[in-house]
């Protein structure tokens, strides 16, 4: 069997703001999903926002079919309705892989997963980042250069509050001295959690090669192992809470 990608974005800034909708035309959705489909051709990639349908088009049936959800929002965190929060909670405890994307990090998902405010410290100017690569054994650098450079990038700093990542993948360094913990890796029930955090919507960052390198390896990572079969999850979260 294929492996059944989702690219959910909340695809709010492509709808109020000109000049990204030019930038992703696609949406960002639409960008991340381009890459995974050239990098990994035999995966089934489908894509989904806050707005395709009343449970943002992630209904029970869609999750049960997927392997890796990957997640972007930024303005419309509180829009997204808590007993769908439970449900894809519920599958990340039961298996199912989860990326979260950039500002993704206060998304109610992974808050609830991480169980911190998981705040950080932010400057917009548009500065270099360079993406260090901490553990190169890793999967998820697989391929990827050392550093990373984007040229433009929203700044994220430290302190980061989130816990002890399983893995500390990546570290990055801003033009204003600056350091973040932006690759890193969670286990939760059954399921594993990459946070990535590259992918302001003010730049072209998802069109960017070892930037889509980084996300592929992350896809496959995070998959279930074939033939894996996912378990149901007995005592899942009824809601949502803010810490």
């Amino acid at each position: 069997m294929s492996l059944r990608i989702l690219v959910w974005n909340e695809g709010r800034h492509e709808q109020i703001n000109p000049d990204i909708a030019a930038r992703y035309p696609t949406g960002i959705h639409g960008a991340i999903a381009d890459g995974l489909a050239a990098l990994l051709p035999d995966a089934s990639i489908s894509t989904a926002t806050l707005d395709t349908d009343e449970e943002h088009g992630l209904s029970a049936d869609v999750l049960a079919e997927t392997d890796v959800l990957l997640w972007w929002g930024h303005i419309a965190h509180d829009q997204v309705r808590d007993d769908v929060v439970a449900r894809v909670r519920q599958r990340v405890l039961g298996g199912m892989g989860l990326i979260v994307l950039h500002s993704g990090h206060f998304s109610k998902i992974f808050i609830d997963l991480m169980g911190t405010t998981c705040s950080l410290a932010w400057r917009n100017e548009g500065e270099r980042e360079l993406v260090w690569t901490l553990k190169p054994s890793h999967p998820i650098a697989q391929g990827v250069p050392h550093p990373l450079v984007i040229e433009h990038q929203e700044m994220y700093g430290e302190l980061f509050d989130i816990p002890d990542p399983d893995d500390l993948v990546f570290m990055s360094s801003f033009e204003g001295g600056e350091v973040f913990r932006s690759g890193v890796t969670f286990t939760r029930g059954a399921g594993k959690v990459f946070y990535f955090s590259p992918g302001d919507e003010a730049y072209p960052v998802y069109f960017h090669p070892d930037v889509r390198r980084v996300l592929a390896n992350g896809v496959e990572w995070a998959a279930p192992a074939p033939g894996t079969a996912l378990p149901a999850v007995s005592n899942p979260k009824r809601g949502w809470f803010a810490p």
